[in-house]
């Protein structure tokens, strides 16, 4: 059987799987796969689960918060901020749960902060435009 590399790239890491069989993957129009030999090809992933095969093994699961594929000549590049590796479905689709919603507290806590900010700059133009009416 046809057999690609599959190179994940995050912020802080690089690492290639070889003799990768195939990969599936989903983007804004739905679930996709790829298989050796496919045509190029570049599409953004969504926020969640990838899953791919080596030879005859059991599937591996990447969990990614989107990322963007590019396949071409058999190389397979996932580039993404960050991403989960994990041989059980179970295990990585709970780390992927703790993480985004941890993404979601911090992203809770960052608005509060930006509408705290606005409305103490509004209070200082509305003293500065009192005391220049003054």
């Amino acid at each position: 059987m046809k057999t690609f590399i599959l190179r994940l790239q995050d912020a802080t890491r690089s690492e290639e799987i070889g003799d990768v069989t195939s990969f599936v993957g989903e983007d804004a129009s739905g679930s996709f796969g790829i298989l050796a030999g496919h045509a190029r090809m570049m599409t953004t992933l969504v926020t969640g689960l990838a899953r791919f095969r080596t030879g005859g093994d059991a599937w591996r699961y990447l969990a990614l918060p989107g990322a963007v594929l590019y396949f071409y000549n058999d190389v397979l590049t996932l580039s993404t901020r960050r991403y989960l590796l994990d041989d059980d479905y179970m295990r990585i689709s709970q780390a992927l749960r703790q993480q985004l919603l941890a993404e979601e507290e911090q992203l809770h806590a960052m608005k509060e902060s930006l509408h705290h900010m606005e409305e103490e700059v509004l209070k200082r133009l509305w003293e500065i435009g009192r005391k220049g009416a003054g």
